[in-house]
C-alpha cells in the first residue's frame, strides 16, 4: 500500500482513542524497576498447574513436585521467548512507518507504544537471566509461516493489524486466567504478568481500531480470501504460544521431549484449557466478519 494510501487509513482511525491511549501511557513505569526480581526463584510455581500443557494426564499425577515446578517455569519462558518474537517484529515494523507527516497523535501513541514494548522485551530478557534458565541457541524458534507473515504483510493492512491483534490479545487473555491464580504464583512472576496485562490492554485497542478502519470498506470476498491466511498464522501461533518445543520438556527433567509434546498435544484437559482462553479472541474475529478456525 502506497505512503497516500497508509496516511488515509490511519487518519480515518480514531484519533481521539489514540490521544487517551498516550494520556494513559504518559506515566511511564520502567518494567526494570518495577519488578522486585529478588523475588524470582526457581522454588516456586510459575504457572498454575491447571495451566500446564501435561496438567490432567494420568503420567502429570506422577511427576514430582519440583518436576511441575520445573515445567511450569520452562512453559513461562517459552511465553516469553514468543513475547520477545513478537515485540521484536512489531518495533521493526512500526518504526519503519514514524514519520514526522503522520498525524500527531498517532505519531506520539506510536513512540509510547514503542517504549512500551521495549519495556516488554527487557523484562523478559531480565526474567530469563535472573533466573538462570537461559537456552542454547536455537532452543526456540519462531514458526516459520507466521513469522514471514508478519515481517512481509504490509504494514497498513488488514492481515498485519490482524496478526498483532491475534499477537496480542491471545497471552493476554493467556495473562489474565494466570492472575487469576495468582496468590499460587511466584510473586515477581505475578508482577511480570500485571504490568504486561496493563499495556496490552492499550496495545490491543490501538490495534483493534486499525483493523476496524482497515476493514470498513472490505468487501465480502476479500474477507474470504483473508481468512485462510489468518487461520493459518493463527494456528502456527497459538501451536507455539500453548506447546513449548520438545526441549523445554527435557530440561523440566522428562526424557523425550518430543513423545511429551506429542502427548501434550492430543491432552484433551489440555485442549480444553486452551479452547476457553481462545474464546473471546475467535469471537472478537467473528466480530469482524471473519471466519477463525484452529485445526
Amino acid at each position: 500500500m502506497s505512503g497516500k494510501r497508509y496516511n488515509f487509513v490511519m487518519q480515518n482511525a480514531d484519533l481521539a482513542l489514540l490521544r487517551q491511549l498516550s494520556g494513559n501511557s504518559g506515566p511511564y513505569r520502567d518494567p526494570l524497576a518495577a519488578i522486585d526480581w529478588s523475588r524470582l526463584d526457581v522454588t516456586s510455581f510459575w504457572l498454575p498447574e491447571p495451566a500446564l500443557s501435561l496438567y490432567g494426564l494420568p503420567e502429570y499425577d506422577t511427576l514430582a513436585v519440583d518436576v511441575r515446578q520445573r515445567m511450569s517455569q520452562y512453559e513461562f519462558i517459552n511465553v516469553i521467548h514468543t513475547g520477545l518474537w513478537l515485540e521484536s517484529v512489531f518495533v521493526q515494523r512500526v518504526s519503519r512507518r514514524l514519520d514526522a507527516t503522520l498525524p500527531r497523535a498517532e505519531y506520539e501513541y506510536f513512540l509510547h507504544e514503542l517504549r512500551e514494548e521495549a519495556g516488554h522485551s527487557l523484562m523478559f530478557l531480565k526474567a530469563i537471566e535472573a533466573s538462570g534458565l537461559a537456552l542454547a541457541p536455537g532452543a526456540w524458534r519462531a514458526p516459520g509461516v507466521a513469522d514471514w507473515l508478519a515481517r512481509h504483510a504490509p504494514a497498513s493492512g488488514a492481515l498485519f493489524w490482524l496478526a498483532t491483534v491475534i499477537a496480542e490479545d491471545v497471552p493476554d487473555k493467556f495473562n489474565r486466567y494466570v492472575r487469576t491464580d495468582a496468590a499460587a504464583l511466584n510473586p515477581a512472576i505475578r508482577q511480570i504478568c500485571t504490568l504486561h496485562i496493563v499495556d496490552e490492554a492499550r496495545h490491543i485497542a490501538a490495534a483493534r481500531s486499525r483493523v476496524e478502519a482497515a476493514l470498513k470498506d472490505c468487501p465480502p470476498w476479500r474477507r474470504l480470501l483473508l481468512t485462510p491466511v489468518m487461520n493459518l498464522l493463527l494456528g502456527q501461533f497459538v501451536d507455539t504460544f500453548y506447546l513449548p518445543p520438545p526441549r523445554f520438556y527435557e530440561l523440566a527433567g522428562l526424557t523425550h521431549g518430543k513423545w511429551w509434546r506429542r502427548t501434550a498435544a492430543r491432552n484433551p484437559v489440555r485442549r480444553r484449557f486452551v479452547a476457553q482462553c481462545l474464546a473471546p479472541t475467535l469471537r472478537m474475529l467473528e466480530g469482524y466478519g471473519l471466519r477463525p478456525r484452529l485445526g
